[in-house]
Order: structure tokens, then C-alpha cells, then sequence
């Protein structure tokens, strides 16, 4: 067994390795936040299970907490996203920082950003998470510098801020109008922003009324819980041996999906959209594009006895429903082998209409929204809507509305 003198020499050389890779991948831009990443301790915020490779790796989230059902409900985030949501707040030393989802790792790395003259609050909706957070920052020395709340952080934080920067480190459906509330006049706002069953984390400020994106980056979080926890329905499908394919909306539920009963079914139908990506190429943002000009997107998810499970790596879990059929992203391998074709497949009397919807989606990103970069707007409910830039592409909240506009489409 290693010594505690080799376990700690190692740790600080995969910290150091860490740090290197995050500023060469473009992910660390500022002194700061390197600085931060080279001096905190990952391994002492994660479960002692967690090995040092895990605790140190670049994309290695951690879940540290599940429900009764095994969902995860508490995680410490993958480390490029910390990096980058840190980058995205725009930190200063002195600031003050709110920090919505709790562990204890996050607010360390804020606290080192922020210096020994600025403060963090970090708050969570569960007892048992601020409890473990609270003792694991007092053991790593951060105890006069965090505070750590237990409260339901989307009524807000009672005799806290108002806060130059509020990090929200879970998925969240809509913006609190609490957070705005004790955001100062020039603060950031960074959130995960759950948009018809897509997230992106947006970083905002201010722009009059309203807020405007400054940074976007993709991640995925676990849920918000509490009362502003993100509400979706969910319609379930079922083969002839009892398998089931699941649609999960978020947002404009088609009003009839009793059309969809014995779907399955159906005879398949299949569309190609002569679309190509070539091989390690993101087409993240086709998802992004799909989920907000396709009407009925959900997503899909498939047990494994069903046919759609027998086609594993050639589809997406991304879907529409149209009338009495519903259609998913497909990909074929290109016939030179570099790349991959994007088209639908769909199973119901209507799955040449659900495909060919889909397809033409593809065909209009590909044309419009692949080569440019969306920016994102947030309207509160008592903003001026009416000064929404025409053509921009709206999607209600029950707070306020988001905005998302592709430069090339319009």
C-alpha cells in the first residue's frame, strides 16, 4: 500500500496535471481560476472511494448522493465545467458569490478565486448535503471564508447579499425572480438552463430589463429540487412482449397523444437528410436547434428488449411526435467512411410526415444554425416584451420567457 507521503506527492501531480490540461483546452483562460485549480484539494471534497484518477480526470463527474430509486440528486460537476462556469461568473477578488447546489468542492474553488476580502454562500435544499459540505470546508481551512446555508434557494437566501455573481450548479427549468432580486445591478448569472429537455449553461448580465447571454457552454446537471424543481410528463409506449419506449416533454405537449396507442406496432419508415459530420465533430448544437424549432420534440428513452434498443449506437434520444407516429435522430455511416449521415426513423401511420419534419429540421440547420453561434436573452415576466427583437425565437417560462437567436436565420 502506498504511504500518505506518496498518496500526497501523487495527488499534487495529477492537480498539477489537471490545471495544465484545462488552460491548454481552453477551459482555465484566467490567472485566477488556474490558480484555484492548483491549490485545491479535489480528493478531500469526493467520497474516499473515489480514486485519484477519477477525483483528477477532466470530464469525471461524481455522484455523491442518490434517492431511494437510485437517481442521483446531489454530484460533484466534472472538472472542465467548474472551470468553466468559474470563467463564465467573471470572479474578481472581494466579490460576494452565491452558489446554488451545494458539496463543499465548488465553493473552495470560488473562495480561492475571490481571495481572503470576498465571501461565498452556498446553499442546498438538503440537510445532509450542507452538513457534509459545511464539515469538509471547515477541515480544508475554508470555514471564515464560506458560509453554507440549508434552504430552499429559489425563494431566495434570507439576510444574504445581494451577490455580485450567483453560480446555480443544477439543472434548472427557469429563473427565480429571487435570484434577480439579490443579484447586484452589473452581476452575473450562471445557470444551467433547461430549455424543452436541452441544457446549456449560460452565463448573463444585465442589459436593461432584461439579460443577455455573455457565454455558453454544454453540460448536463442533475435536477433542481424544491419549488422550482423542472416539471415534465412523460408518455409511455409499449411493443407486443411488454418492452417500453418513453417520451419525455418538457415543453408544448402535443394535444393528442392517445394517436400513439399500439404505435409500435407500426410499419417503420426512414429518411435520410444528406447531412454529414464528420468523425469527432460536436453536433450539440443540432440538438440545441431540434428542441426549439421542432414542434413536439421530447426526449426518448428505450428499455433493452425493445427493437429500438437492438439498434444501440445508431441513434439519438432525441424525438418529435407528429399526429399518430413519432420520429428520432438516426445516423449511417457515410460511404467513405469519414463521416456519418444524420436522417429520422419513426414508427407510426404517420412516420412519413414525423421523419420528413424532422429532416427538413436537420436540412435547416445545417443551412442555418451550424456554422454560427446562438446567443440567448431572459425577458422577466414585468419586462418590456414588446422590445423583443423581431424574428427572435421565443420560449415561454413561467417566470419570464427565453430568446434564442441564431445569426444566419434571420
Amino acid at each position: 500500500m502506498p504511504n500518505e507521503s506518496t498518496t500526497i506527492d501523487r495527488a499534487a501531480a495529477l492537480r498539477a496535471a489537471l490545471a495544465d490540461r484545462l488552460c491548454a483546452d481552453g477551459k482555465i483562460t484566467s490567472p485566477a481560476v488556474e490558480a484555484a485549480f492548483r491549490t485545491v484539494a479535489r480528493e478531500h471534497f469526493l467520497p474516499v472511494e473515489v480514486s485519484l484518477e477519477i477525483a483528477y480526470g477532466v470530464d469525471n463527474p461524481v455522484v455523491t448522493k442518490r434517492d431511494k430509486d437510485g437517481v442521483a440528486v446531489s454530484s460533484v460537476s466534472a472538472a472542465y465545467i467548474q472551470a468553466r462556469m468559474l470563467e463564465q461568473a467573471e470572479l474578481r477578488p472581494g466579490m460576494t458569490v452565491l452558489e446554488i447546489g451545494s458539496g463543499g468542492l465548488n465553493a473552495a474553488l470560488i473562495a480561492e478565486v475571490v481571495g481572503p476580502h470576498g465571501r461565498v454562500v452556498s446553499v442546498d435544499i438538503d440537510h445532509e448535503v450542507t452538513d457534509l459540505a459545511e464539515v469538509l470546508l471547515r477541515s480544508a481551512g475554508y470555514a471564515d471564508r464560506v458560509t453554507v446555508l440549508q434552504a430552499d434557494a429559489w425563494r431566495g437566501v434570507p439576510d444574504e447579499g445581494p451577490f455580485d455573481a450567483t453560480i446555480v450548479t443544477v439543472g434548472t427549468g427557469d429563473i427565480a425572480p429571487a435570484w434577480l432580486d439579490q443579484l447586484t445591478a452589473d452581476g452575473v448569472l450562471v445557470l444551467p438552463l433547461i430549455m424543452n429537455g436541452i441544457t446549456r449553461t449560460i452565463g448573463f448580465r444585465r442589459d436593461d430589463d432584461h439579460l443577455a447571454s455573455t457565454s455558453t457552454e454544454l453540460a448536463g446537471f442533475v435536477p433542481l429540487r424544491g419549488a422550482g424543481r423542472q416539471v415534465v410528463r412523460l408518455t409511455v409506449l409499449q411493443d407486443a412482449n411488454g418492452w417500453q419506449v418513453t417520451l419525455q416533454f418538457d415543453a408544448h405537449v402535443p394535444a393528442d397523444l392517445g394517436q400513439l396507442h399500439d404505435v409500435l406496432a407500426a410499419p417503420r419508415t426512414e429518411i435520410w437528410s444528406r447531412v454529414t459530420v464528420p468523425h469527432q465533430t460536436s453536433f450539440a448544437d443540432l440538438h440545441l436547434w431540434l428542441a426549439w424549432f421542432l414542434p413536439g420534440f421530447c426526449l426518448l428513452s428505450a428499455d433493452d428488449g425493445t427493437e429500438l434498443a437492438g439498434e444501440h449506437g445508431s441513434w439519438f434520444p432525441y424525438a418529435v411526435v407528429c399526429g399518430a407516429a413519432f420520429a428520432y435522430l438516426v445516423a449511417r455511416p457515410t460511404p467513405d467512411g469519414d463521416g456519418v449521415e444524420l436522417g429520422a426513423r419513426a414508427y407510426g401511420a404517420d412516420g412519413d410526415l414525423a421523419a420528413g419534419t424532422m429532416v427538413e429540421q436537420i436540412q435547416a440547420w445545417d443551412r442555418d444554425g451550424r456554422h454560427t453561434t446562438p446567443t440567448f436573452g431572459y425577458w422577466p415576466a414585468d419586462s418590456d416584451h414588446s422590445q423583443i427583437p423581431a424574428g427572435t425565437s421565443v420560449l415561454d417560462k413561467t417566470h419570464g420567457v427565453v430568446t434564442i437567436r441564431w445569426p444566419e436565420r434571420y
